[in-house]
């Protein structure tokens, strides 16, 4: 069986340290992880991070200079088996509603015919926020996936929903479409 390739978006969620993890179990499990970080995200943790655990470049910006001559956001949409965004901050999941292709990342969303899975990340208040729960929808009703976020102490130190799905869980969704 041929390797299977995964794009994983990472945004800007306090989740995103879980990512680290997601990208270690995803390489022992025989994945290819290429990851494409939004530049908020950048803000969090630094891009060698994720390098040093895929073993892959970092794909962060849409203008970046490529090191071979490749549209990138079509190159990366084109390889992909599975597209993950975990986590996914309520912002990145309203610009995919939306048809908003912005940064690499909704770029590569937009161009890919490979499945999208989103695991959300962020405060119960925005999680349940009607904006978004209609923008869960709409992209739901279009094919995408979603993995729910599970209740726990947010980064604001209340209890609620929207802290990111245990990586074990995320991991045994992938496998499903696998």
């Amino acid at each position: 069986m041929k390797e299977k390739n995964i794009i994983l978006g990472v945004t800007a969620s306090i989740a995103i340290y879980k990512a680290c993890e997601l990208v270690r179990r995803l390489k022992e499990g025989g994945f290819s992880v290429s990851v494409v970080m939004t530049s908020e995200a950048e803000e969090l943790i630094k891009p060698i991070v994720f390098q040093s655990l895929s073993g892959n470049k970092v794909y962060r910006g849409l203008f970046d200079t490529p090191e071979a001559w490749e549209i990138e956001h079509i190159s990366l949409a084109n390889k992909a088996d599975l597209v993950l965004i975990a986590p996914a901050t309520a912002n990145i999941i309203g610009k995919i509603a939306g048809g908003i292709c912005d940064d690499l990342l909704t770029c590569v969303v937009s161009a890919t015919t490979a499945p999208v899975l989103i695991a959300p990340a962020m405060n119960e208040n925005m999680y349940k926020n009607k904006i978004t729960q209609g923008n869960i929808k709409k992209l739901e009703s279009l094919g995408y996936k979603f993995i729910a976020p599970r209740e726990g102490r947010l980064a604001c130190g209340k209890m609620g929903v929207g802290c990111l799905a245990e990586v074990e869980t995320i991991i045994k969704e992938i496998k499903k479409f696998f």
